[in-house]
């Protein structure tokens, strides 16, 4: 296996709110050359460099009115000889007033799920272009441009937005123009597109949810899209199509909120739970939403969901990616390059409002809050775009905030403390138990399940604090329950980190962390799922990296450090 570093989830100048939000230039081309490690130069005429390259990225510009904007300024005949074309074309040229109101019907549009421009040409042509990018810039055993899109749904606000990923280049993926929340707003509409190409094309295809944070209650929802309890063939489709979700990016993290998880103190991380993404009109946020919202929570109700069932619907697999509308795949704190062209770094980009709303001061989104997060990791047998996937469907794969920390996580039920210690754990990962993503067998007897850990820090990064294990089951009660089990923690913690000089020290925590666990409270009629968070030691956030920078002073609001972390997929027991 190879640890392989990407992001499945960046807009280019060919996703119309970037375009709206000033990414004008850079197209997925650009994209895919940032990504590999090229200089580009920004929209705020920038030039801007990755530290360390990536391996592999997902352009995945939203399906609605995909890359109409620049073929519009480009003047395009065939965006031109549709009189809908040519009414937006004069509107975008008409002057300040014009180009706004034309933008505001637009948006306006996305919110109400009704186009005011569609023209299946046009985005046969522009599907063609896409792809045929993806295949000049994907390099096997290098890096893997892969083909993807955002299927972008958002009912009255509420986030249900997916990004689709392709495992094929463009011979298949360009047999068939993606569909659009304009074709249906539901996910089973998404869904029957899935199969739909899957069956024409023998190609493969999967789906990622994100944001759930921002669903007000819907991303997992108990109920289909008609309010109906879910039921065998909704929960056997969703586990399907959808096996990995991204848990943590720019718009909050969503493993876990406070209120759901009250005996865990490191809950609260990077909380976006104001409302939906109503603009201009958000939708305020209510308690009971919660529960539907965050994964972790999901996983659990996804035990119950099976106990019902038969199926679970929310056995997934967890990744992170940036949702950078720049072109720009950035997800460190000391590098963090912003959502939008509008929040680009070089001025005090803090105190700005960021996602403006009508229902008041207290459910705006100040800029402040954009997070630095994050990747998706990948344990793959090859830097190639089919075994990338195959690691996503498998679910051989975990999320980072940010940084760059290898994390290995074994379950099975003979694993020994001097299996941590052996010179080739990992070896012994596979030949007594199964990797992050994978299920326990049956219990023999009364053992209870143990579980090899293995977390080594960036290498450029903040040491390591501590590793847990985040336990979720359903008790003989049928009750939903959770635990957090701290596995290993470093011989020293506290905080190093200053705000004045954005620095710390690797004077405390470890750089790495091993150990192996057994489940004190196993009980082999319970179901459950057991998944590993590593967090780092204390280290300044982005906005603190600003301040010190551009001479400011820190915004009083904001945190002034963080404790980036890493969540691996579940190891599932079922009895």
């Amino acid at each position: 296996m190879q640890l392989l570093w990407g992001d499945t989830h960046v807009h280019s100048s060919f996703s119309m709110d970037a375009g709206t939000m000033g990414n004008t230039r850079l197209d997925p081309g650009a994209a895919y050359r940032f990504a590999r490690g090229e200089t580009v130069v920004s929209n705020s005429d920038q030039p801007v460099k990755l530290d360390r390259p990536l391996d592999f990225l997902v352009v995945s510009d939203h399906a609605e009115y995909m890359g109409v904007l620049p073929k519009m300024r480009a003047e395009d005949p065939l965006i031109l000889s549709d009189p809908d074309g040519r009414r937006i074309h004069a509107a975008l040229m008409g002057g300040l007033d014009s180009s706004r109101g034309i933008m505001n019907e637009l948006i306006g549009s996305l919110m109400s799920n009704q186009p005011i421009f569609d023209s299946d040409a046009v985005k046969r042509n522009i599907w063609s272009e896409i792809t045929a990018l993806a295949d000049q810039y994907n390099e096997p055993g290098v890096f893997s441009a892969m083909i993807g899109y955002e299927w972008t749904s958002m009912p009255k606000g509420d986030n249900l937005h997916r990004v689709v990923v392709y495992a094929d280049g463009a011979d298949k993926a360009g047999q068939l123009v993606p569909v659009s929340a304009f074709d249906g707003e539901r996910p089973e509409d998404l869904w029957a597109f899935l199969k739909k190409y899957e069956d024409e094309t023998g190609g493969r295809i999967l789906a990622i949810p994100h944001n759930g944070n921002v669903s007000n209650g819907r991303m997992f929802a108990v109920e289909d899209s008609s309010g109906q309890a879910i039921g065998s063939a909704y929960a056997k489709t969703r586990a399907r199509w959808e096996p990995i979700v991204e848990v943590t990016q720019i718009k909050g993290d969503a493993e876990t909120h406070p209120l759901l998880s009250p005996d865990d103190e490191l809950a609260d991380f990077e909380t976006w739970d104001s409302g939906n993404l109503n603009i201009g009109a958000t939708v305020p946020k209510k308690p009971e939403m919660l529960q539907y919202e965050y994964a972790r929570s999901a996983l659990k109700l996804g035990l119950q969901l099976e106990a019902e069932t038969g199926t679970n619907p929310f056995k997934f697999g967890m990744i992170g990616s940036t949702d950078a509308h720049t072109s720009l795949a950035t997800g460190a704190e000391k590098n963090f390059w912003g959502k939008a062209v509008l929040v680009e770094p070089g001025y005090p980009r803090t105190n700005d409002v960021f996602m403006p709303s009508a229902g008041g001061e207290e459910l705006n989104i100040m800029a402040w809050q954009q997070v630095a997060s994050g990747y998706a990791a990948v344990w793959a047998t090859e830097n190639t775009r089919e075994a990338i996937f195959d690691a996503m469907r498998r679910k051989e794969v975990y999320a980072t905030s940010g940084p760059r920390m290898a994390v290995r996580f074994y379950g099975g039920w003979s694993f020994n403390e001097a299996d941590a210690l052996n010179p080739d754990p990992v070896r012994i990962g596979y030949a007594k138990g199964v990797p992050m993503g994978g299920d326990l067998a049956k219990a023999s007897g009364d053992d209870a399940p143990s579980f090899l850990v293995m977390a080594l820090k960036d290498p450029i990064g903040a040491n390591l604090e501590r590793v847990q294990i985040v336990k979720g089951w359903m008790d003989a009660n049928g009750e939903l329950q959770e635990k957090v089990h701290d596995v290993k923690v470093a011989a020293t913690t506290g905080h190093t980190a200053d705000a004045r000089t954005a620095s710390y020290i690797n004077s405390i925590g470890e750089t790495q962390l091993t150990a192996v666990w057994r489940d004190p409270d196993f009980d082999a009629n319970e179901r459950a799922f057991y998944y590993l968070r590593v967090v780092e030691i204390p280290t300044p956030r982005w906005n603190t990296y600003d301040a010190v920078r551009l001479g400011t002073e820190v915004t009083p609001d904001a945190p002034h450090f963080v404790q980036d972390r890493a969540y691996s997929s579940p190891i599932w027991y079922t009895p």
